[in-house]
């Protein structure tokens, strides 16, 4: 459900491939009947689909109405006209089927199966089926012969009366009464068998509806397949006796049903290729949105939430766990909805063919559930703990690469190669674990498919040989299971995977789910003119989760035109102090201002427009040394700002000692470049941007004391009017600034100019006299 969720928006795309995918589903179950068809009906048949001819001999016809209802021979006379043809030299009254349509001739079929069986059968020595056909065949031979007979008296009683009519007019009056007895006689038994006749055809209906009720309760379930059969197959021996075609009846059959064969085919291939390009365009649409989302959510937050989640776990939820996402959606996409619409429709055509082994579909589809589900309860635990896992690979990649000129320094290249090794090996085993379940899955599934097959053919034979099914149909059954079985094959694969993806797609939601700490207010106080001043008011600190507070009510005022510098021992809260005013962090009590507004009432695009922020470690991106230093506005800050920057952080001498200039590539982090060239360009940008506050957390550091003294003596001479806060270890770097602020232990222990603090601060003594010397400190004057 995690993962259906993201395709709410696709809706119209998700319709789309669930019409194409029902195409295509309904286009290859398709598949399967017609490859009976051509079995049963183009090989085994003649290529003819109904028992119906369009064409047949007036004797044959007669024949086969022998067996028929008046009902029925109407509707006959209604659908066939009398012709002549010439067959072998010879004339032949032969019958044409008027309405040649599927429909009519279905109709018809109905008609002639059961009389055509019965006339075969009634001609066949060997079959048991015919007895009571053979009954009323021979009624109708016994008819003919009585009527022969009847006809031959009525012809002697004729000629007698004849004879005796002639006697009586010669006067021959014993030879006339002879011949008159003679007559009569005859015509007594002509009609005694006259009236025979019309009992027994009175009796006829009567014995042809009792026969024809036999006949089918003596072929049970598969009377419809054997009347269809036999009855084709006496159509195509009129046929035959017609002079016709018979193969070329059979080919037309053959090319027409191989043609939609071919026509499917590129159906359900067109529809999976579209179903596939959907698949990718949705995917890929929803990756890149998570992964905008992801990062424009990552800007948002504050160094608390960076703490919560490390850069190599949000590095891999941004790539490997978005990625595990677009796969699980293609594969929800292209076979999660197909399966169900394939198995569902494999089952209705498997009942459809009324084969009578439906159970075997249910034994596959039961094993198939068994093998899964017992899969499933191994393989779930491991998804759910892999992509920690990536995330631990790496964490320690990361860790090894930037920090390898420490190791190298420390000589612990081996115990990282461990840990390295360590973090691999747990990842690899879980891969293994799961990509052996997949690989134990797939031999089994074909063992189970082919072991169905054996069985459907075993069955399937056996129905076969007593007459219940086709083999044509038996080929089909064979399909259609294997397709539901291959859908739930799918779903099982799908199964293995998409666990991977849900844990990713949770991974990704909690962090854009997380809400930033430190966000816009409602109605920010954005509109003043702001000068510069910042001011600390009873400002406390603690951090998240810390058990006490690391800087205890802080106040001072940072004019702007004036440095305000903060010094102290290692861990006294300096750096802590300057990253509260970009709002790195909030305040845990009391408020920072500037120029009399709660820097939270401002908008943080406006904070940190107003401040230019360098950071203790000096970070450089890739690209060249201009787009660097325009970092902070690269359309409105001008190249003569540039230049000012440049030569105002003294960085202009190394840039312009290379021909490239302000061109040259920087790589990524800055790699390519000192220490102290990194610095100067990281103060560079900051003086780029033109800001009201201007932050340096110890960033002076990596500075030679000339560079230093230079740096110093220009930001004095040409940056005037704003508000310079120094974070500094060297004593050195802030002797001329106006408001020096010493921190103890998160406490302002005192604050002043360098010579007030020399007089009343021990603990700026302190540091004083470790860093300076005699003559600096002006005691070897006393």
């Amino acid at each position: 459900m995690k993962l259906f969720k993201y395709l709410r928006k696709y809706w119209y795309a998700i319709l789309a491939a669930l019409i194409l995918l029902v195409v295509q589903a309904h286009s290859e179950l398709t598949l399967p009947s017609i490859t009976s068809d051509i079995v049963d009906v183009g090989i085994q048949q003649g290529g003819l689909e109904t028992a119906t001819p369009e064409s047949i001999r007036e004797s044959t016809l007669s024949a086969i109405e022998l067996f028929m209802t008046d009902d029925e021979k109407d509707t006959i006379k209604e659908n066939y006209k009398k012709t002549t043809e010439t067959v072998d030299g010879k004339d032949v009254t032969v019958y044409e089927l008027q309405h040649k349509s599927e429909a009519n001739k279905e109709k018809l079929a109905k008609i002639f199966e059961l009389p055509m069986f019965m006339l075969a059968t009634s001609q066949s020595k060997e079959s048991k089926d015919g007895a009571a056909a053979k009954e009323i065949l021979d009624e109708y031979k016994q008819l003919g012969t009585e009527g022969q007979q009847a006809q031959e008296l009525g012809k002697e009683a004729q000629e007698a009366g004849a004879a005796a009519q002639a006697a009586a007019a010669s006067g021959d009056l014993a030879t006339a009464q002879e011949k008159g007895a003679e007559a009569t006689q005859k015509g007594e038994q002509a009609q005694s068998i006259g009236d025979s006749i019309k009992q027994t055809q009175n009796e006829l209906p009567e014995k042809v509806e009792a026969a024809r009720k036999e006949t089918k309760e003596g072929l049970g379930d598969v009377g419809q397949d054997s009347m269809k059969t036999v009855g084709i197959q006496l159509t195509l021996a009129e046929y035959k006796a017609l002079d016709k075609d018979t193969k070329q009846i059979q080919m037309d059959y053959m090319f027409k049903r191989g043609s939609e064969m071919l026509v499917l085919t590129l159906i359900a291939a067109v529809a999976a290729i579209l179903v596939g390009l959907i698949a990718s365009l949705v995917s890929s649409s929803v990756g890149k949105n998570l992964r905008v989302g992801q990062f424009d959510k990552i800007l948002q937050f504050s160094n608390t939430e960076m703490e919560t989640f490390s850069p190599a776990s949000l590095i891999t939820r941004s790539t490997n766990d978005i990625q595990q996402i677009q796969m699980g959606l293609v594969m929800t996409i292209r076979l999660v909805l197909y399966a169900p619409i394939l198995g569902i429709g494999g089952v209705y055509e498997v009942f459809k063919t009324g084969t009578g082994m439906g159970w075997i579909i249910a034994l596959a589809v039961g094993l198939v559930l068994l093998l899964v589900l017992t899969l499933l309860g191994f393989t779930m635990p491991k998804f759910k703990s892999l992509q920690k896992l990536v995330d631990r690979v790496n964490l320690v990649s990361r860790e090894i690469i930037t920090g390898l000129p420490v190791i190298r320094a420390f000589s612990r290249g081996k115990y990282e190669e461990n840990r390295f090794d360590v973090a691999n090996t747990n990842l690899m085993k879980t891969q293994m674990f799961v990509n052996r379940s997949m690989s134990i899955m797939m031999p089994i599934m074909m063992l189970l498919m082919n072991g169905i097959s054996v069985l459907i053919v075993w069955v399937g034979g056996h129905n076969i040989d007593t007459g219940q099914l086709q083999v044509g149909d038996m080929m089909a059954f064979i399909t259609y299971t294997m397709q539901i079985v291959m859908a739930f094959m799918m779903l099982s694969m799908v199964s293995i995977i998409l666990p991977r993806a849900n844990v990713s797609a949770g991974r990704v939601d909690e962090v854009l789910e997380t809400e930033p700490s430190i966000i816009d207010p409602e109605q920010p106080q954005d509109d003043h003119d702001f000068k510069g001043q910042v001011k600390f008011e009873g400002v406390t600190f603690r951090y998240p989760d810390a058990g006490e507070d690391v800087l205890h009510h802080i106040n001072f005022t940072a004019n702007p035109g004036e440095t305000t510098a903060l010094i102290g021992s290692t861990g006294s809260g300096k750096s802590t102090v300057v990253n509260l005013i970009p709002r790195l962090f909030d305040v845990s009590s009391g408020r920072i201002t500037i120029d009399g507004v709660d820097i939270r009432q401002m908008s943080l695009h406006k904070l940190h427009d107003l401040i230019g922020f360098v950071p203790q470690k000096g970070v450089l991106f890739s690209g060249n040394i201009e787009s660097n230093i325009k970092f902070g506005n690269v359309e409105g800050i001008s190249d003569e700002q540039m230049k000012k920057a440049a030569q105002i952080a003294q960085a202009e001498e190394f840039i312009d000692g290379n021909e490239l200039g302000y061109e040259r590539e920087i790589s990524q982090g800055g790699t390519n470049v000192s220490g102290g060239q990194k610095q100067r360009l990281s103060i560079a940008r900051a003086l780029a941007k033109d800001p009201k506050v201007l932050i340096f957390d110890d960033s002076l550091s990596a500075l030679d004391n000339k560079t230093d003294i230079a740096l110093r003596r220009a930001l004095a001479e040409r940056v005037k009017g704003i508000t310079q806060i120094i974070v500094a270890q060297k004593i050195s770097t802030i002797l001329h600034a106006d408001n020096i602020i010493v921190l103890n232990e998160g406490r302002i222990v005192a604050q002043g100019t360098h010579d007030e603090l020399m007089e009343t601060s021990p603990v700026y003594q302190e540091i004083a006299s470790s860093q300076l010397s005699n003559a600096e400190l002006g005691l070897e004057a006393e």
